[in-house]
């Protein structure tokens, strides 16, 4: 068996804190090696994953892996926060007792490493030498190596991240487990994906997939950093953020915020300027995922993106929708897509929404692994890749990455927006000048249920701040603190609600979307300068129409105006039932909020 200390010593980790919870966990999970990695040894293990078979080549320097096939997605019903303070529970957290949940993962990962080497990822989930540093800093273990080049990719790894902290670290455990006999979705499911908030814990059991194994992503980049901002007066939150760039005057606006699931976030956040604007303004990348906030010496809002790369959904991503992600995921780049379609022939991947799907089926093989044709003909409509099937690239081979993406004194925020899958009752953009109003709307974010039975007709699915299952402690002390954080700012951010996603009574799209979305962004930044001034409505101030720049549309969407730009009073009415509904689900909700609702509901009724 490996001598742990002095592997530690060959890697240069010195940090006594880090080499005694190795030390501790080497001996509970039973692995036969340990080894320490850093982004440097990334082609090395290619190599190793690729000769296990746990990697694919798929084309030049890109790579395909298949998880298990009951192993796809996050499962929030095992997610789980635990504290010692049952005041952290919250509706959406999944809140247990600390000292039970504990136990429960160590009897689980007890000797479930044996025969395996334990990976130690020293990893920073912030650019190096920010003021949120040691909150930022982790050491993930775990025994499966797709997992290390993952990592690589969505992380900065290296014990130099590490050796400088004492004990300011995350400690986060992944262990597979024995993924065919774990009873997925059964009674007697053995997977845990802990959160053990306020010990700074991560205890993981059960999966090799995704934020349930990428344990800086999620459980460290949102729910462990979520509570330390709780603690420590910042924001963390599943925000996309932008950079736009004015040409001609030199202005720079950066806006972040957040979308509920299948709501365009990550197309909004790798955009780039529509074809008649490019001239003058330019969109630059920062995140399409997490966003840490906080307040400067100065009272500027600040902020960055946590993460190193890009855990991108493949289904509908093409030039159409996202040419940025495409320039990401080019051959050479170091790409890995995970439960994609894959010809193991032609080692071409696929995915629906790619393009023509491929009809010579030679070679080529669905997400899970079975070749497609030999499909029956009731099969002949089955998904080719799994509707969550990802490509994982970094921020660097992002075509238009910002060049302050790495920046540790984060950007400046000017705007903070929300945004739901809504074909009604929202319009097209409405901005909110009140903070107490700004966070209620966020509170109150919903989006049409993905499928009809996920919700009743015409009522949204509600995902505060589109947090809801990254949430780590009570919403009405998360509200308190969003009013507590960017109250403190001195540089008048803005709040807005955007919706590209209205819909005619013929049930075609009324605004284009995709790329034109920057023009609705362009009137916000023009409207907190005071260039525009907007109609005032109940729920915030819409753009007038000649205060849009409408160059380059077409006629159909000019005409199409009049309807999005303007507000349904009775859905509306409808509506403010709902969000009360939805609010008093939560406890110790600040008076300032409930003042927010009734002022819009008293509007709306007058």
């Amino acid at each position: 068996m490996t001598d742990v200390n002095t592997v530690l010593d060959q890697a240069g980790l010195t940090n006594e804190d880090v080499r005694a919870y190795v030390n501790e966990w080497f001996a509970i999970t039973g692995a036969e090696r340990v080894e320490v990695v850093s982004a440097a040894d990334d082609a090395r293990l290619i190599q190793v994953a690729l000769e296990a078979g746990e990697l694919l080549p798929a084309g030049e320097g890109s790579y395909f892996s298949r998880s298990y096939f009951k192993d796809t997605a996050r499962a929030e019903e095992r997610t789980i926060v635990a504290t010692s303070d049952e005041a952290d529970k919250g509706l959406y957290n999944n809140w247990k007792p600390s000292s039970e949940m504990k136990p429960k993962l160590i009897e689980l990962m007890t000797g479930a490493s044996a025969g395996k080497t334990m990976y130690v990822i020293p990893y920073l989930m912030a650019p190096a030498g920010s003021p949120l540093d040691k909150f930022a800093a982790g050491v993930e273990l775990t025994d499966n190596v797709g997992v290390v080049l993952q990592m690589i990719r969505m992380a900065r790894v290296g014990v130099d991240y590490i050796n400088h902290l004492g004990n300011d670290f995350v400690r986060a455990v992944h262990v597979t487990g024995d993924l065919p006999n774990l009873g997925q979705g059964t009674p007697d499911d053995k997977r845990y994906f802990v959160t053990v908030a306020d010990e700074r814990t991560i205890l993981h059991f059960g999966s090799s997939y995704g934020g349930n194994a990428l344990l800086g992503k999620i459980a460290h980049g949102l729910r462990q950093g979520s509570y330390d901002g709780w603690k420590n007066g910042f924001l963390v939150e599943q925000f996309m953020l932008l950079g736009i760039t004015d040409k001609e005057t030199g202005q720079k606006w950066n806006i972040c915020g957040g979308f509920p699931s299948a709501s365009g976030k990550t197309n909004l956040a790798m955009t780039l300027a529509p074809d008649a604007l490019g001239d003058r303004y330019y969109v630059e990348f920062y995140g399409d995922d997490i966003a840490w906030i906080w307040v400067d010496e100065n009272g500027v809002l600040r902020g960055f993106n946590p993460e190193n790369g890009v855990f991108g959904v493949a289904k509908d991503t093409n030039e159409l929708t996202n040419p940025t992600a495409i320039e990401s995921i080019k051959p050479g780049l170091g790409v890995i897509y995970t439960n994609v379609a894959y010809n193991e022939k032609t080692q071409e991947v696929w995915w629906e929404g790619r393009g023509e799907k491929p009809t010579d089926l030679d070679g080529w093989l669905d997400w899970k692994g079975e070749r497609i044709a030999d499909r029956t003909p009731e099969q002949a409509d089955e998904n080719w890749a799994h509707p969550n099937s990802r490509f994982t690239t970094t921020i660097a081979n992002v075509p238009n990455a910002a060049e302050q993406w790495n920046d540790p004194a984060g950007v400046e925020i000017h705007g903070i927006i929300f945004g739901g899958r809504t074909r009604d009752r929202e319009p097209l953009i409405r901005a909110i000048n009140d903070l107490a109003e700004g966070v209620y709307d966020g509170l109150t974010l919903g989006a049409e249920a993905t499928f009809a039975a996920d919700g009743l007709e015409g009522v949204l699915r509600y995902d505060p701040m589109s947090m809801r299952p990254f949430m780590s402690y009570g919403e009405g002390d998360y509200a308190q603190h969003w009013l507590d954080v960017v109250g403190k700012a001195t540089n008048n951010p803005i709040f807005a609600h955007v919706n590209w996603f209205q819909r005619g009574e013929d049930g075609r799209f009324l605004w284009p979307g995709y790329r034109e979305n920057l023009r609705p962004l362009l009137w916000l930044m023009q409207y907190r300068n005071g260039e525009v001034t907007g109609v005032e409505t109940p729920v915030g101030v819409l753009p007038a129409r000649e205060e849009l720049n409408l160059e380059g549309l077409d006629e159909q969407t000019l005409a199409d105006l009049d309807t999005i730009l303007t507000i349904d009073t009775k859905r509306w009415q409808q509506e403010m039932g709902y969000r009360e509904e939805h609010l008093k689900q939560f406890t110790n909700v600040p008076a300032e909020i409930w003042e927010a609702h009734n002022r819009v509901a008293k509007a709306l009724e007058a």
